[in-house]
């Protein structure tokens, strides 16, 4: 796949995610995925495959957004196999905190599916808004 397509395929996904609509961004991550989220929080780590993705870190975030995920994208680079994406997202947690962190992904894609995710963002902000992942999936 070329650059333009791989941008194409996120802008897509992003335009969904923009609208509160996670299922694509989903629906583009490879089986074995990998997504890392840099810094020191106790989100941060590299997750291995879409099962793990899912259960250890969309699925305890979301389980703390009170209207789910909501990401609007206001930048796309792509090169070769990679696709550079800021957004910000527009979120509020259950216990009423504003969630609304910057990220910087670099994406990874190979056959038309994300392969590979690191993540920068503000994890001052995860830590002062979120639950650890395995608290809030306990509960």
């Amino acid at each position: 796949m070329t650059a333009t397509h791989n941008k194409q395929v996120l802008q897509e996904v992003f335009a969904e995610t923009a609208k509160g609509n996670g299922r694509p961004f989903v629906a583009a991550m490879a089986e074995d995925v990998t997504w890392t989220i840099i810094g020191s929080t106790q989100w941060s780590r590299t997750y291995r495959g879409k099962k793990a993705v899912l259960a250890e870190l969309l699925g305890p975030l979301n389980a703390q957004l009170a209207n789910g995920n909501t990401i609007t994208a206001h930048r796309f680079i792509a090169e070769d196999d990679q696709v550079v994406v800021e957004g910000r997202g527009h979120n509020t947690t259950k216990t009423g905190k504003a969630y609304q962190n910057t990220y910087c992904w670099v994406f990874r894609l190979s056959g038309g599916q994300v392969v590979d995710i690191v993540e920068y963002t503000d994890t001052a902000l995860i830590e002062s808004a979120l639950q650890p992942p395995q608290a809030s999936s306990r509960t």
